[in-house]
């Protein structure tokens, strides 16, 4: 990209998911500074950048859900994805939806009845929880709008959570987090792509990494697939690799 003003059709074709998929494809989205730190004050658009902004959206574009932890989407302050003149170009010649819907992972349905994904939004949510969720909040969300889905017991079930997206036709999952939720989708060996941009600030602070989870370590190991440079910002996609 180097600075280009618009993504184009070679980074297009370069971030499209792999064709024919059979199963769900994850592909995991997330900035961070150089030394590590996931926010800045307290939210990640504090380490972004235009560029990064419009990747961001390029993969939004390709995806057929947009997988992320309730707690994330609240902080991060989500509605429902827009329609852009863009993105409808891009989905229609792909055959997609007009716009994905977002798939929120929350253990406890703690996605407020009038948030603006239920509110704002042209595609209703899917709420990724399970049973230990107070029956009243899966209620609520359920009359307002919302497809619950409940994937497990006392916690999300991953893998059935990503079943549930298969069974409406949604493979291609780009995961825009948040920490917990890469952590946990590492732990169950669900992540087929990572997204990482590497915004050029050092932030020390208190600030997490990516990826968190409370288990031992589970080291994945991935592959360098493409890497894009605007400025000093460097936007790098590693795969699994194989076998």
């Amino acid at each position: 990209m180097n600075g280009a003003p618009q993504v184009n059709a070679e980074v297009e074709d370069t971030y499209e998911y792999p064709e024919s998929l059979e199963r769900p494809w994850v592909r995991v989205n997330f900035v961070s500074s150089l030394d590590g730190a996931v926010t800045l004050e307290g939210r990640s658009r504090g380490l972004s950048a235009p560029e990064d902004q419009r990747l961001l959206g390029l993969i939004r574009d390709l995806s057929d859900v947009i997988l992320v932890g309730v707690g994330t989407a609240i902080t991060e302050g989500y509605r429902g994805v827009r329609r852009t003149e863009v993105r409808g170009e891009r989905r229609t010649r792909r055959g997609m939806s007009e716009v994905p819907p977002i798939a929120l992972v929350t253990r406890s349905a703690a996605l407020p009845p009038d948030s603006p994904l239920l509110t704002d939004t042209l595609v209703p949510p899917i709420v990724l929880t399970c049973e230990a969720a107070p029956a009243d909040r899966r209620a609520a969300l359920a009359d307002a709008g919302a497809d619950v889905v409940v994937t497990g017991d006392g916690q999300v079930d991953l893998r059935a959570a990503l079943d549930a997206l298969d069974a409406r036709g949604l493979r291609r999952v780009g995961c825009e987090g948040g920490p917990t939720l890469f952590g946990s989708l590492v732990e169950a060996d669900l992540v087929d792509e990572l997204c990482l941009t590497l915004s050029p600030l050092l932030v020390a602070g208190d600030a997490g990494r990516i990826a968190s989870a409370t288990g031992p370590a589970v080291p994945r190991r991935m592959a360098l697939r493409s890497v894009l440079r605007a400025e000093s910002l460097l936007m790098l996609r590693y795969a699994r690799m194989p076998g």
